[in-house]
C-alpha cells in the first residue's frame, strides 16, 4: 500500500479506495448510537466481521492508542482506522463523517427545545434505539473478549478493571496505566502469558513503516493547533472582544483536553460550569444528555446544546437563534478538532512501535482492560436502560449503583429480540435497528391508550 502524508506501510488486508471507504464510514456514522462501547462495537462489526478491511489484531492496537488519549475515544478511532485505510484524507474523512448525524440531530433537536420546550415525540420514536445498543454492546463484550482474552491472565485483568471501575470507582487513566505495567512486567516474568502466540494469519508481513520526521510532527502540531483556534480568534475579532461565543470556545477546548475515561468522566463539571454561568438550568442539562443518548454521535456532543442554549439566553448584539446556530459550530468544533491533531501526531509513530514484543505485551494487557472498561459500561448502561434511575451508593469503599423501580418490561424485551437478531438471526445492524425502533414505538403507543 503507497504511503499517505506518514501513514503506515504496513500489510492491510486489502486496498480500500476511497469511495468504498466513504460509504463504510456514512454507515458507521448512521449508527453510532449509544456512546463509545456501541460506536465501537459498530465499527468492530462492519470493519472487522463484515468487511474485513483490518485485523483483530490491528484494530485493538488502534483502540489501546485512543483509549489512552483525551477526548471521544471513538471518534478517535474512527479517524485512526480511517488514516490507516487512506492516509489522511480518508482520516479527516472518516472523523467528519462520523460527527455529521449529531451534529445535525442535536441542532435540530436543540432548535425546537428552544423555540418550543418539546421534544417528546422525537424521544419516543428513538426509545427502542436505546435497548437495541445494549444488545450491540452486549454482542461487542463477546466478540471482542474472545479475542483479546487469549491467556487466564488476560481474562483475570479484564475482570480486575470490570471490579475497579465498577465497585471501586477507579478513574479509568489509573486502570489503563497500571494495566500497562502489568503487562509489562508480566512479559518479562511469563511473556506467554500476556503475549500468546498469535494465530491471525493476518499479521503485518511487510516492514515496520519508517519512523516519522521531527519536522513533520512540528508542522502538524503548528496547523491543528491553528485550525483548533482559528474560528475562536475569529469569534472574539467578529465580536470586539470578549463575547458567549469565544467562552464558549474556550471553555470547551479545556472541556476537550480534561475528557478521559469517556464523556461521563467530565459530564458533571460540564452541567456544573454551565449552570454557574447561567447557560441553562439543571433540568434542562439533563434533557440534553437525553438528547445526546437518543441521537448518533457521541455522548460529549451534549456541549453543543449547551452551548446553543447558552448563546440563545445570552446573544449579544446577535439574534438569539443566530448566536444559537454560531455557538453550536463552535462548539462542536472545537469539541472534535483535537481528536484529528491527537491521531495525525501520534498515530504514525504508535504504528512504528507496533511489533515491539514488550511494548505489544503491555498494549494486550491494556486491551484486556478495556474489555473490563466495556463490560462495565454494558452493565452501567443496562441498568439506566432497564429502570427509571440509578442511585450510586457507598459500601465501605464499595460502590454500588442500585436501581430503583419501575422496571421496563419492553426495553428488557427489545433488548432480548436485538440480541436474537444479531446472535442467532446474523440479521446487520440496520434491521435489528429498524426492529427495535418499531418494537419500542409501538408498544409505547399500545401501553399509553
Amino acid at each position: 500500500m503507497k504511503t499517505d502524508q506518514g501513514r503506515s506501510t504496513d500489510h492491510l488486508e486489502s486496498e480500500v479506495s476511497l469511495r468504498r471507504a466513504t460509504g463504510a464510514w456514512a454507515k458507521v456514522a448512521a449508527l453510532s448510537f449509544g456512546g463509545p462501547a456501541g460506536q465501537i462495537a459498530v465499527m468492530h462489526r462492519l470493519l472487522v466481521e463484515q468487511r474485513r478491511w483490518i485485523s483483530e489484531e490491528r484494530f485493538l492496537h488502534a483502540l489501546n492508542f485512543c483509549m489512552l488519549l483525551p477526548g471521544p475515544e471513538a471518534h478517535q478511532l474512527a479517524i485512526y482506522i480511517g488514516w490507516l485505510l487512506n492516509g489522511a484524507l480518508g482520516g479527516i474523512l472518516a472523523g467528519v463523517l462520523f460527527v455529521i448525524p449529531g451534529f445535525i440531530s442535536i441542532l435540530g433537536l436543540s432548535i425546537i427545545y428552544a423555540e418550543f420546550g418539546d421534544v417528546g415525540i422525537v424521544q419516543t420514536v428513538f426509545y427502542g434505539l436505546k435497548p437495541a445498543v445494549v444488545a450491540v454492546v452486549i454482542e461487542a463484550v463477546i466478540r471482542i473478549g474472545r479475542r483479546a482474552l487469549k491467556t487466564r491472565f488476560l481474562a483475570a485483568l479484564a475482570g480486575a478493571a470490570f471490579v475497579a471501575i465498577f465497585f471501586l470507582g477507579v478513574p479509568f487513566p489509573l486502570i489503563v496505566l497500571t494495566a500497562a505495567l502489568v503487562g509489562w512486567l508480566g512479559y518479562h516474568a511469563r511473556s506467554s502469558a500476556v503475549l500468546p502466540e498469535a494465530s491471525d494469519s493476518r499479521r503485518e508481513s511487510r516492514p515496520r513503516s519508517p519512523l516519522p520526521t521531527l519536522a513533520r510532527s512540528v508542522r502538524v502540531l503548528l496547523a491543528g493547533l491553528a485550525v483548533w483556534f482559528g474560528p475562536v480568534g475569529l469569534a472574539l475579532w467578529i465580536a470586539g472582544g470578549k463575547s458567549i461565543l469565544s467562552d464558549l470556545g474556550f471553555f470547551v477546548s479545556k472541556v476537550a483536553v480534561i475528557t478521559f475515561g469517556g464523556a461521563y468522566a467530565v459530564l458533571a463539571y460540564v452541567a456544573r460550569e454551565g449552570v454557574a454561568r447561567g447557560w441553562l438550568r439543571p433540568e434542562e442539562m439533563l434533557d440534553g444528555l437525553g438528547m445526546a443518548e437518543t441521537t448518533p454521535g457521541p455522548l460529549i456532543q451534549v456541549v453543543q446544546f449547551v452551548g446553543f442554549m447558552g448563546a440563545y439566553r445570552n446573544p449579544g448584539d446577535l439574534t438569539p437563534l443566530t448566536a444559537a446556530l454560531l455557538a453550536s459550530g463552535i462548539t462542536c468544533w472545537v469539541t472534535f478538532v483535537p481528536s484529528f491533531l491527537w491521531i495525525f501526531l501520534g498515530a504514525p509513530y504508535v504504528e512504528r512501535l507496533r511489533g515491539w514484543k514488550a511494548l505489544s505485551a503491555s498494549l494486550s494487557a491494556i486491551t484486556a482492560s478495556v474489555v473490563g472498561v466495556i463490560l462495565n459500561l454494558a452493565v452501567w448502561f443496562s441498568l439506566h436502560t432497564l429502570f427509571a434511575r440509578v442511585t450510586d451508593t457507598r459500601l465501605g469503599f464499595i460502590r454500588l449503583h442500585v436501581p430503583s423501580p419501575p422496571f421496563d418490561p419492553l426495553a428488557a424485551v427489545i433488548v432480548v429480540v436485538s440480541l436474537v437478531a444479531l446472535l442467532r438471526l446474523k440479521l446487520g445492524m440496520f434491521a435489528t435497528f429498524g426492529i427495535a425502533v418499531t418494537i419500542g414505538f409501538l408498544g409505547r403507543q399500545l401501553l399509553s391508550l
